[in-house]
């Protein structure tokens, strides 16, 4: 199988993100693979939300995934399969809502 390069989406400031399990059933008709995995949501400040949605889109009408890479409480880079993403837009700035595959730790994706 040929590695298709990710757009990545790297946090390289603040806290770990927070991941919620997903409420929404739509997010699990989304995610298609061999084996059942959860979903979860994460919300991050971002200064430009839509350049990130942007970079998202044209990933995935490319075919491309998109992946999460972010620090884990112990240090550790850890990353997650982006499936789905939106901006919000709030007083303090934008937020970039992501869901998710189940983080894992950091490895080559063409290895993992």
């Amino acid at each position: 199988m040929r590695w298709i390069e990710p757009e990545w989406i790297t946090v390289v400031e603040g806290p770990a993100p927070q991941f919620q399990p997903a409420r929404e059933v739509w997010a699990f008709s989304i995610y298609e693979g061999p084996t059942p995995q959860p979903v979860a949501v994460c919300q991050m400040r971002t200064f430009n939300g839509e350049k990130m949605l942007e970079r998202c889109r044209r990933a995935w009408g490319e075919g491309r995934p998109v992946q999460l890479d972010f620090p884990a409480p112990s240090g550790e880079r850890r990353w997650a399969d982006v499936i789905a993403a939106r901006v919000e837009r709030w007083p303090e700035g934008d937020v970039l809502v992501l869901w998710v595959r189940r983080p894992r730790p950091m490895e080559h994706p063409e290895n993992a």
